[in-house]
């Protein structure tokens, strides 16, 4: 229990505290123009409400990610607490908080063109096409993963809710973003706050009661729970295992649609990074309830291994604490939330590709001519098998994070700031990511190899980059300001 609340009371503080010093850091001013005061087209362009944004933000880079992503890190035992409020406090929310602003201060650009502007053009070629893989991945997987689920439920060919899905990601992916997405969001994200707030209700009266014992964080348990370490690593495998509700790439993609949204730079701390603490208290709520309902990690790991995937755990935990009502909340997480995240993928792609080639996206027969190859390709590739497109996504995800990381160093360099703030959190996972790739088992797209050589590879690769950086943003800032 005792570590249940002063995690949340750090997730909390970190807003309050490092999120502030993030937003000064930065320099966000409401005497700076935004872009949409700039450039409002009533299609991606669009004044929006802060709390509305805030919600949409939210739901946007939540998904099943905080729920999923928490339930199978926590196998991993109470380690994955202190990485969820560690990670989210000083990597994830900064990295989301960093990839909105800088889509501000670029007329709302899309990744790639902050990372050609602040990285260079080569880094933006290879990132267009990196970023298009992995929004496709994540879209195509979060229309197979509802249709399946849904068509357990309903009895329905699983190919009617394909079409039923789709159908829906077209008109969210073409319609102004106030008529879909601004419109029923807030209801959806709320609905997913509530999930949460209610399990930690219960969660805490059962602690409290008695009813089950809450796992606390010791020095005894810095240690791998896994029922399986040799393969299942905790360094690095559980640092990629929970992203969403840490630090993940894929936030990054989304924020430019918000930054689209937004009249005050000074709405950017309760929206961006504000949202990715509350993911992050989502994560450390399912977390904490995976582990503690199934017994411990031992017992989830128990659970896992009799077959009982993140969703019927989900399902059960629900069912069990908060009754039929609870049945309807479940279906919600594991059902509504993928949708309006593979909406949004979409839809973000559609701008990413349209910054790329500089096509306005104002008349519809222009968001017809990106959208109708997309979703084409979309459709052929759900034919896919869901592990094999998802198992790349994961790492994919990560690597985008260290990109976007390194892009806002690059971004603090050029304003003559210190950017340690964003250079160690993006060395940090580099190598993670290195590392993973490298010793992760080939069903989740690493390459096997031994841990210690594993290390050593990332340790080589994450020097490189460093070097890198130094000589190509560092050395170059330096020297321009001398010749200055």
């Amino acid at each position: 229990m005792i570590t249940f609340f002063a995690c949340i009371l750090a997730l909390i503080g970190g807003y309050m505290l490092y999120g502030k010093f993030v937003e000064k850091f930065f320099g966000a001013s409401s005497s700076n123009v935004t872009p949409v005061k700039r450039m409002a087209d009533n299609v991606d362009y669009k004044e929006l409400k802060p709390w509305r944004i805030y919600i949409i933000q939210f739901l946007n880079i939540a998904g099943l990610g905080p729920i999923f992503g928490a339930i199978l890190g926590a196998a991993y035992g109470p380690m994955a607490y202190l990485w969820i409020v560690l990670g989210c406090i000083f990597i994830g929310a900064a990295h989301d908080y960093f990839s909105g602003m800088l889509s501000i201060r670029n007329d709302g650009k899309s990744l790639p063109e902050l990372v050609g502007r602040y990285l260079g053009k080569w880094p933006k070629k290879i990132l267009v096409f990196f970023t298009a893989f992995l929004l496709v991945g994540v879209g195509v997987a979060f229309v197979t993963g509802p249709a399946d689920l849904m068509s357990i439920l309903t009895g329905m060919n699983k190919m009617y809710w394909l079409y039923i899905i789709f159908l829906y990601y077209i008109l969210a992916t073409l319609l102004p973003i106030d008529k879909i997405i601004g419109a029923i969001y807030p209801y959806f994200g709320i609905a997913l706050l509530f999930m949460a707030v209610s399990v930690a209700v219960v969660l805490v009266v059962n602690g409290l009661n008695g009813s089950i014992h809450m796992t606390e964080l010791t020095f005894s348990s810095f240690r791998n729970f896994h029922s399986n370490p040799e393969t299942n690593i905790l360094f690095p495998m559980m640092f990629v295992v929970i992203s969403c509700g840490a630090v993940s790439g894929f936030h990054a993609t989304q924020s430019p649609m918000m930054a689209r949204c937004m009249t005050d730079e000074k709405y950017g701390r309760p929206c961006f990074y504000g949202a990715m603490i509350s993911e992050g208290i989502v994560a450390l709520i399912w977390a904490t309830a995976a582990i503690n309902y199934f017994g411990g990690p031992e017992g989830l790991n128990a659970a896992a291994a009799a077959g009982k995937t993140p969703a019927i755990m989900v399902n059960e935990i629900c069912n069990t604490w908060l009754g039929k009502f609870g049945a309807a909340i479940a279906i919600i997480g594991v059902v509504i939330c993928p949708i309006t995240s593979g909406d949004t993928a979409f839809r973000g792609l559609r701008l990413l590709i349209a910054d790329a080639i500089n096509y306005k996206q104002g008349p519809i027969k222009n968001r017809l001519m990106i959208s109708v190859p997309i979703f084409v390709l979309a459709y052929i590739l759900c034919k896919v098998d869901f592990s094999t497109i998802w198992k790349f996504v994961g790492i994919g995800n990560q690597t985008l994070a260290a990109i976007v990381l390194w892009t806002a160093s690059a971004y603090l360099v050029s304003k003559n700031k210190p950017h340690w703030m964003m250079s160690l959190p993006a060395t940090f996972i580099t190598y993670i990511c290195a590392s993973y790739f490298v010793s992760a088992p080939h069903s989740v797209g690493g390459l096997a190899l031994n841990i210690n050589t594993a290390h050593i590879i990332a340790a080589l690769v994450t020097l490189i980059v460093i070097m890198i950086f130094y000589i190509s943003i560092v050395k170059k800032s330096q020297q321009k300001a001398y010749e200055y």
